[in-house]
C-alpha cells in the first residue's frame, strides 16, 4: 500500500490542543491489527508518557465519531489511544518492521510539513496585519480609500488563511 503525505495529513486530528493520530489509523498504516499495536505499546509503556500517548475520553471519542463519517460504524470494546508526534516517533522503536520504518518516516515528514506551513502562514498574516495598521494610522483623511484598502487586505487574509488540518475535538 502506497501511503502519501496527503493521506497521512488527513489522519491527523487535533485533540486537547495537540496534533494526534488514532491507534487504529496507525495500525492500518503499519499493516498490523490495532490490538497488536496497543499490546506492543503496553509492553513498552515506559517509552510512552502521557505527552506521547493518551486514551480518549468517551465524550472525545463520541465527538470525533460524530464529525468523521468513517468512524460512525467504528464500535470498540475499549476507547482508542492517540499518539502525538513524539509518540509516533517512539513507535518506531517498538515496531521494527520495514513497513513501520517507512511509514514512520512519512508521518514525521507530514508533521514537519504541517508545522512549516503553519509558520509560513502565520508570518504572512502578521505582515498583512501590520500593513493594515499602517494604512489605518496614516490614511485617516480619506475614509473611502481606507475602506477599499481594508477590503483588499481582508481578501488577502482570507486567501492566505491556512486550511484547517485534521479535526479539532470539543
Amino acid at each position: 500500500m502506497e501511503t502519501g503525505l496527503v493521506e497521512i495529513k488527513n489522519l491527523i486530528y487535533e485533540i486537547r490542543g495537540q496534533k494526534v493520530m488514532l491507534d487504529s489509523d496507525l495500525a492500518r498504516l503499519y499493516g498490523v491489527e490495532t490490538k497488536y499495536l496497543n499490546r506492543v505499546v503496553k509492553r513498552n509503556i515506559q517509552r510512552f508518557p502521557d505527552e506521547f500517548m493518551f486514551q480518549l475520553t468517551k465524550s472525545e471519542w463520541e465527538d470525533l465519531r460524530c464529525q468523521i463519517v468513517t468512524f460512525k460504524n467504528d464500535i470498540r470494546k475499549y476507547l482508542p489511544y492517540v499518539f502525538t508526534e513524539q509518540g509516533v516517533a517512539m513507535l518506531s522503536s517498538v515496531l521494527n518492521s520495514e513497513q513501520a520504518i517507512q511509514i514512520n518516516i512519512k508521518i514525521m515528514k507530514t508533521f514537519v510539513a504541517m508545522r512549516k506551513l503553519a509558520i509560513e502562514h502565520k508570518d504572512l498574516q502578521e505582515q498583512i496585519t501590520e500593513l493594515r495598521k499602517y494604512f489605518i494610522q496614516y490614511a485617516k483623511d480619506n475614509d473611502e480609500e481606507i475602506d477599499r484598502i481594508n477590503q483588499a487586505i481582508n481578501l488577502l487574509l482570507d486567501r492566505t488563511k491556512p486550511a484547517a488540518i485534521g479535526f479539532k475535538a470539543k
